[in-house]
């Protein structure tokens, strides 16, 4: 789905960060009716539902049909006071659900029936609708950033480039069938032949140039529901994380992708980490563009910071401890140094690779 509404900006005050719901909660489902599994989504709705309406809630269910949609029914359910709208469906309905919600008190929510359920998984809320709705019942609401591409807002990240370009070939019958799969098949098909584009990335008023395979703009943290680009992002900062990979091809990904893993961007010279409010890419030759899985247009495009722009149902520890402004530094785990030692074997010369070596300094 998809909502092209032009929203205008938000300027959040200072109050009111963090609030509990009330007993008697209002509630809206926008439900996706063909999100995920359809066989079995009416059903889990209902469930979810029950839980919520056993516990003194108000929960009303309305299905969207056309583009768009989402964010026209969340953004009248804010108008009409209700607490909390949320969303029934893949991470797409989750974006127009945003859309519609920026700026309004009425808190964002999402139960697990789509495809990934990236926000779901980032918050380690249950993958079970009921499960999920019970969690929710103990969530409070915070304020949290949203992202901007041009007119629209993510919650999650905007991708250029290579990402863009396989959700581009993705159907939508394809997503139905084969689920997440979907993504891997044309991933595949697609690398083979896919090449980096000349890029001018401006951060803040600094300047990269290069050529660039994909750039990750990340709000939040998880990535594809697999693993973490953006590994250092907080969803309450006033920042966006911006991961630029260059190259020629994809042939030297898997030395990539151990380096995002390690999360050591800085070992690895065709990877490049930094933090930025306003983000501006122009490449030769159009790149797509993607937000939160679904395509967005083409470069050249800005990116912006929205702080505070949205209130959403969190639970009262999220999984990634640095997911959230005040949380204390995580610590690495023993998976984490073996993968940092292959990958220092593997992309820098012996001196540099070795415990203590100085290290070219390229990211935040």
């Amino acid at each position: 789905m998809s909502d092209r509404t032009v929203v205008p900006p938000y300027a959040p005050s200072l109050t009111d960060e963090r609030e509990t719901l009330p007993q008697e909660a209002r509630a809206l489902i926008v439900l996706n009716p063909f999100a995920g599994q359809a066989a079995a989504l009416r059903q889990n709705v209902a469930a979810a539902r029950d839980v919520w309406l056993a516990h003194g809630w108000t929960v009303d269910v309305e299905t969207t049909r056309l583009a768009g949609d989402g964010a026209r029914l969340a953004r009248e359910a804010a108008l009409h006071g209700y607490d909390v709208v949320v969303a029934a469906g893949g991470d797409g309905t989750i974006n127009e659900v945003v859309n519609g919600l920026a700026g309004t008190r009425a808190a964002l929510a999402a139960l697990p029936v789509g495809t990934v359920n990236v926000w779901v998984r980032e918050l380690g809320l249950p993958l079970e609708p009921r499960a999920a709705a019970e969690a929710l019942l103990q969530a409070r609401r915070r304020r949290i950033d949203l992202g901007r591409a041009g007119d629209r807002y993510f919650l999650l990240m905007a991708g250029i480039g290579f990402d863009a370009a396989v959700v581009n070939e993705v159907r939508s019958e394809e997503k139905r069938r084969l689920g997440a799969l979907a993504y891997v098949v044309r991933a595949f098909d697609l690398a083979l032949r896919y090449r980096g584009r000349r890029a001018r990335i401006t951060l803040d008023g600094r300047v990269i140039r290069g050529r660039v395979l994909l750039v990750v703009i990340g709000n939040s943290q998880l990535y594809g529901g697999v693993f973490k680009i953006t590994a250092r992002a907080c969803i309450d900062d006033g920042l966006l994380d911006v991961c630029i990979i260059k190259g020629d091809s994809l042939a030297e990904a898997p030395l990539r992708l151990l380096s995002i893993l390690r999360q050591r961007y800085n070992l690895d010279p065709r990877i490049e980490y930094h933090r930025a409010r306003t983000i501006r890419i122009a490449t030769r030759g159009a790149l797509p563009v993607q937000v939160d899985g679904d395509q967005s247009g083409f470069t050249p495009m800005t990116f912006t910071v929205a702080p505070g722009a949205l209130y959403a149902l969190l639970p009262h520890t999220p999984p990634a401890d640095d997911l959230l402004r005040a949380a204390p530094p995580r610590r690495r785990r023993v998976w984490q140094r073996m993968i940092g030692w292959m990958v220092r074997r593997a992309v820098l010369p012996d001196e540099a690779g070795r415990r203590g070596a100085p290290a070219a300094s390229h990211q935040v």
